[in-house]
């Protein structure tokens, strides 16, 4: 048996004490297990204490929601944030099917409905982390044909020997870090240093300490001197991920690394230098966020001298069965396991699929018919239960703004309002407003804060700031909402 030191790090969330204590304990005879009981607790393990587990045992039935699934699903894409290649496995009493589709779709590789036989569990655990990591496996780790495909490893190659800033945009589990990855691989920097930070993976208040270092006793805590990420990064590349969640108060110290190079540790007064080329991504819209004051103009021009598009997964055709292929090649050889077959109405509906989580979601879906269909054929009725049907994107587009008969219904709403109301405050009014705006969009993101910012067409910071205002106007009352 190894040694505690040397267990593979496990995290289980659940808001039961007796499934935990037991888990804990059984599954602590293998791994090293880290618990928590909310989501709050278990993003506080991840972000203020660096924890990074090979795999997440987790609930979706969290408080302060127990009865339903939304914070266990902003849990994966907190965990996946934070660590992308953590596995996850479900192990839920919201079992419905919609929930397990989904859950698979934000990137859960199994989903295991409540009650559970701990051996099971120990089984599944030991074949979930039997299937690692296949990014490393081509040069520039795209994979495909497609006329995307082409245009971007084009640009990789095109724009790996520049020393500037390059800014990835795309959605998320699109390959964002991959085309970080590879425009590393393929610059003469290859043999230095290659760092990544999610910026929304980590509390505000460390964001400053986590890039630029701290002296001895720069703040409770701080019982050396550390180097940041751009010291560590050294002339080599520091990849940015989620870059605007970037705090504002610190955009402009970013600012000034990108145009001369110098930055200061916390507690220190003299300059240090970078030559680290930094390359950040983002899967919301910054221009539209610098048009709102959200985020700083001259330091998205400094961080977009180079842009790059991730095609979404639906627009590559036909690269998603090679890249099927691939994944199916890749863990029947790690499993020592035969391969599926997709049968030809299988292969017709998976190319229909719009997969909404992307790249991950394949890889995912890839693990899961392997394991369940090894040497076998896989029909569409068996290839139908492992999507998300009922989440699949919209076609791309841009809201469009109030119509002029949309704006006179609102004014013909506000008039009846003024007319027969006879203590009207426009204060809870729009108050009122907001509230419903902000629920409708946890709703719709299933209470992933970052996609429903996104939604509302606000930074996450922003967001949780407005939450916080309404919970401290708010009174109790039977009829009033809470977040």
């Amino acid at each position: 048996m190894n040694s505690p030191q040397e267990k593979t790090p496990l995290l289980i969330v659940d808001d039961d004490p007796l499934i935990v204590d037991a888990l804990g304990y059984f599954l602590g005879r293998e791994y090293a297990v880290s618990t928590a009981a909310t989501r709050s607790e278990a993003v506080k393990l991840l972000r203020e204490r660096g924890l990074a587990p090979a795999l997440a045992l987790i609930d979706l039935g969290l408080p302060p929601t127990p009865h339903r699934p939304d914070e266990g699903f902003a849990l994966i894409a907190d965990i996946l944030a934070h660590a992308p290649e953590t596995r996850i496995v479900v192990l839920s009493g919201q079992s419905d099917e919609p929930n397990a589709r989904h859950a698979r779709a934000l990137g859960a590789t199994e989903f295991v409905a409540k009650p559970a036989d701990p051996e099971m569990l120990r089984q599944l655990i030991q074949r979930v982390l039997s299937f690692r990591d296949t990014s490393t496996v081509v040069e520039d780790g795209l994979i495909g044909v497609s006329e995307p495909l082409q245009k971007l490893r084009a640009q990789l190659r095109q724009f790996a020997g520049s020393p500037f800033p390059v800014l990835i945009e795309g959605e998320s589990g699109s390959g964002k870090e991959l085309a970080a990855v590879a425009l590393h691989r393929l610059s003469e920097r290859a043999a230095k240093p290659y760092l990544a930070l999610n910026c929304a993976a980590i509390s505000p208040n460390l964001v400053e300490a986590t890039l630029f270092g701290h002296a001895k006793g720069a703040f409770t805590g701080a019982s050396g001197p550390r180097a940041g990420y751009f010291e560590d990064a050294s002339d080599g590349t520091l990849f940015l991920d989620e870059i605007g969640e970037l705090p504002l108060d610190l955009q402009p110290k970013l600012l000034r690394v990108l145009e001369n190079g110098e930055f200061q540790r916390i507690g220190e007064t003299h300059a240090r230098r970078s030559s680290a080329r930094v390359v950040t991504a983002t899967n919301r819209d910054l221009r539209k966020e610098v048009r709102e004051g959200r985020f700083r103009a001259d330091l998205y021009h400094r961080l977009s001298v180079f842009t790059i598009s991730i095609p979404p997964l639906r627009d590559l055709g036909d690269d998603r069965m090679l890249l099927l292929e691939h994944f199916r090649s890749i863990y029947a050889a790690q499993a020592n396991l035969q391969l599926f077959q997709l049968a030809a109405a299988a292969s017709k509906r998976l190319l229909a699929y719009s997969f909404p989580g992307n790249v991950r979601e394949l890889r995912n879906i890839a693990i899961r018919l392997t394991t369940k269909y090894a040497g076998r054929e896989v029909g569409v009725d068996e290839l139908e239960a492992e999507l998300d049907v009922g989440n699949e994107p919209r076609a791309s587009g841009i809201a469009p703004t109030p119509t002029l008969a949309g704006r006179a219904e609102l004014m013909a709403i506000a008039l009846n309002d003024l007319q027969t109301r006879h203590e009207f405050n426009l204060d809870a009014t729009l108050r009122l407003w907001e509230e419903a705006y902000i629920e409708a969009a946890q709703q719709l993101a299933h209470n992933n804060m970052s996609q429903a910012a996104r939604l509302l067409g606000v930074n996450r910071t922003t967001l949780y700031n407005r939450i916080d205002a309404l919970t401290r106007e708010k009174r109790p009352g039977p009829n009033r909402s809470l977040f």
